[in-house]
């Protein structure tokens, strides 16, 4: 049977966003955050961040850069006994490089991780702060949960529009995706 995937946000959803992170040492991750992601990984759900880098397009840090933030926030979550399964992220902004396929809500980074773990879109969640981090999951024939970390709060009444779950963080996010499974069998 096909894997169910929950496919998070970075900045402002796991992580405080300052605005272009690339130092490891502003990453900071938002209460409870870690504690949502192991009871994913407890849950049998496969964990993937797909995030949007458009300060790489844009000249302010390199992919360098972005893979050491990465680095850190992998060990800050470690710390806690969580872990995610992959990382996908879109280098690009239309502005300074061109239109492409895999900024969101563009699939095909979500595309590319569905081949690489054999994922059911059906049984996936997208989790994130903008209304471009939920809305593959309408086109891609999942479910999406807007947080109101981050951004969330300047999209709230957008995504309740498009009938996208509003909740307050990543926890209350977790705790959407578990209720119906309480008491399941939680294997992949």
């Amino acid at each position: 049977m096909a894997s169910r995937a929950v496919f998070l946000d970075r900045d402002g959803t796991i992580v405080e966003d300052p605005g272009f992170l690339h130092a490891p040492d502003q990453v900071k991750l938002f209460p409870g955050a870690a504690g949502a992601i192991k009871r994913l990984n407890d849950g049998g759900f496969l964990v993937i961040i797909v995030t949007n880098q458009s300060g790489i397009a844009r000249g302010l840090y390199t992919v360098q850069d972005y893979a050491a933030v990465q680095r850190r926030l992998v060990e800050l979550l470690e710390q806690q006994g969580a872990h995610v399964d992959a990382a996908y992220f879109c280098p690009h902004h239309p502005q300074f490089s061109g239109p492409c396929d895999c900024r969101k809500p563009g699939s095909k980074l979500f595309q590319e991780a569905q081949q690489a773990f054999d994922i059911d879109f059906t049984r996936s969640w997208w989790i994130g702060d903008r209304l471009a981090d939920v809305q593959p999951a309408r086109v891609l024939g999942g479910h999406g949960i807007l947080v109101t970390t981050g951004n969330g709060n300047l999209h709230q009444g957008q995504a309740r529009a498009v009938r996208v779950m509003v909740v307050a963080d990543l926890a209350g996010a977790v705790d959407e995706i578990l209720r119906p499974l309480q008491g399941v069998n939680h294997g992949p």
